[in-house]
């Protein structure tokens, strides 16, 4: 599998950001596992195989820009680096979901390799 982030694999329409974060919606599904809480959700009519995700870091946590795209590239080269922990095993294949949510949820700047194990459990479980 190719390890890049493609222009298809970012979450950007307002309309489904809304889907995901509307409360009661019988369609995603949520967990939390240190530091993210994740939404996700599956859709029959998007084609394309690989999910489109969202990070998000809030403003409130993280007062500097700097910090929080220092964050945001975090999530997004571990999630890059193991992506196909979606896909499952040739034995055991499984169907990802159409859209991923990941909201960082600490309080502090955790450094790479943790935010990595967490996003190897986190994409295991969904």
């Amino acid at each position: 599998m190719k390890q890049t982030f493609t222009k298809s694999e970012r979450l950007c329409s307002k309309k489904t950001i809304g889907q995901l974060f509307q409360k009661g919606s019988a369609t995603t599904r949520t967990f939390y596992l240190f530091p993210f809480r994740l939404l996700y959700r599956t859709d029959a009519d998007r084609t394309d195989p690989l999910p489109a995700i969202l990070i998000t870091v809030s403003s409130r946590n993280f007062k500097k820009a700097v910090d929080r795209n220092l964050i945001r590239r975090r999530v997004r080269e571990a999630y890059r680096l193991n992506k196909s922990l979606l896909f499952g095993t040739p034995e055991k294949p499984k169907q990802p979901p159409s859209y991923i949510v990941f909201l960082y949820t600490a309080r502090e700047k955790i450094s790479f390799e943790e935010i990595e194990k967490s996003m190897k459990l986190a994409l295991g479980r969904v």
